[in-house]
């Protein structure tokens, strides 16, 4: 039956981020169904999603209070167009979601990562044009950015693979260089960068003039490799938009709500942003939706009579839709009430230490970092071009776990409410898998 799956699959179906010819030896996983940290195969067989399906299942498979959230609204409606219409849920989680923030009061939703950063985008420059503030119309981004892949989103992504066979369809963007990464709060650049900050001031202030935001992944950038940079970087550089009337761009779509520990990763520098961007565990992967948070301040520039012209002219099929939003309400009380956020943070360290043990006990990794439930390592190569990660990768599904690196870069990026005993699984799936491509 496993068999017969995978050859319907692929008469049909193109797979995401992936090269189709690789499914000639490595087939598609079919699975039968998902719960916990666990994904269960149709041949049986269990796997710990140690990437939370594309960094999305904050609360694991099947959660079964977000499950009663959904059947729940689904007994009253599953989606009302969002424009002149409202209801209980949407205003719930729209109140919840602003109370993340100290000044973001106002929320805009859309269906994935990528529009609400390309709404986000829209709304900075829109925001300059009605403010008579033309000049401004460049963005700025960071070396090794990742922030989604329609054309906005991609123009302010610094990842060559994605962006060289579209860059006809994309603008040119200013990627800040000599970003302070660390390996982790306990390194001394995470509290002071100052060493680094003459040189990306020098680099910012060229471009000044011309700028209307600047976009960064808050204190964890992922497709990039799973970087960690210093907190004072972020403070600094909120300071010096503030100094020079730039807007601030969070895209916390893979960061928020408590992937780094705190609801937001812009807590750790303890700065606020103009425009926050959230997904992916928004809802914990149970429906597309993203919202982007911004201020009145911003609101009120597109707040006139209709002849004005100022509507921010803007809208999904499924914008706000029912079904989504009653999950994500759901998922922000579960947060809360059953102390995620406090469990990310006191399983850091041990993250930490057991990808650590795995680089003692194989000689294989190096570069270890991590912040919250996030934690990556380097694999050591002879030749860096070698794709053996991937190798890695097929081993560890052999083994009971989905990896998925990035390059050769090895993370680990699981459900927040994954248990220790899960975790020790995870570490010893890994290690075994190393050490038999790496033998």
């Amino acid at each position: 039956m496993t068999d017969a799956i995978i050859k319907r699959d692929l008469q049909h179906i193109w797979h995401p981020c992936s090269q189709m010819k690789d499914y000639e030896t490595f087939k598609p996983l079919v699975i039968n169904k998902a719960y916990g940290p666990y994904l269960e195969l149709n041949d049986g067989r269990k796997i710990i999603d140690a990437i939370s399906s594309w960094w999305c299942k904050s609360l694991g498979h099947n959660h079964a209070r977000l499950k009663q959230a959904l059947l729940k609204q689904s007994e009253l409606f599953e989606h009302v167009i969002l424009a002149n219409t409202t209801n209980e849920t949407i205003v719930a989680l729209s109140e919840k979601l602003a109370s993340l923030t100290h000044n973001l009061n106002k929320v805009f939703y859309a269906g994935d990562g990528s529009c609400a950063v390309e709404i986000a985008m829209k709304m900075s420059l829109h925001a300059r044009k009605l403010q008579d503030d033309t000049k401004r119309n460049r963005f700025m981004a960071l070396a090794s950015s990742y922030h989604g892949e329609t054309c906005a989103a991609l123009s302010v992504s610094d990842e060559g693979i994605f962006r060289d066979p579209y860059q006809e369809m994309l603008f040119d963007t200013v990627f800040i260089q000599n970003i302070p990464y660390v390996t982790g709060k306990n390194d001394s650049l995470w509290h002071d960068c100052s060493a680094h900050w003459t040189d990306i001031e020098q680099q910012l202030e060229q471009h000044a003039e011309h700028t209307t935001a600047i976009i960064v992944e808050p204190i964890l950038q992922g497709a990039g490799g799973m970087l960690v940079y210093s907190k004072d970087f972020l403070y600094r550089l909120r300071e010096w938009t503030y100094k020079h009337n730039i807007h601030l761009i969070a895209d916390e779509i893979m960061t928020g709500i408590g992937r780094t520990g705190p609801a937001l990763a812009c807590e750790h520098a303890a700065i606020e942003p103009d425009f926050v961007c959230l997904s992916k565990g928004l809802t914990s992967g149970w429906l597309p939706m993203s919202v982007v948070l911004t201020s009145d301040k911003i609101y009120d520039l597109f707040y006139d009579d209709y002849e004005t012209g100022k509507t921010f002219f803007h809208s999904h099929t499924f914008t706000g839709n029912a079904l989504a939003a009653s999950i994500a309400l759901e998922c922000l009380l579960v947060m809360e009430q059953e102390k995620i956020y406090q469990k990310v943070q006191d399983n850091e360290v041990y993250l930490q230490q057991l990808m650590a043990e795995i680089a003692e006990n194989t000689g294989k990794l190096n570069n270890i970092r991590g912040i919250g439930a996030m934690v990556a390592a380097d694999l050591i190569l002879d030749n860096p071009k070698q794709r053996v990660g991937y190798a890695v990768y097929q081993k560890a599904v052999e083994l009971g776990a989905l990896l998925r690196p990035l390059g050769n870069t090895i993370y680990w990026l699981p459900p927040l409410n994954t248990d220790r005993d899960v975790l020790k699984k995870l570490q010893i799936i890994t290690e075994k898998a190393i050490q038999l491509i790496l033998k």
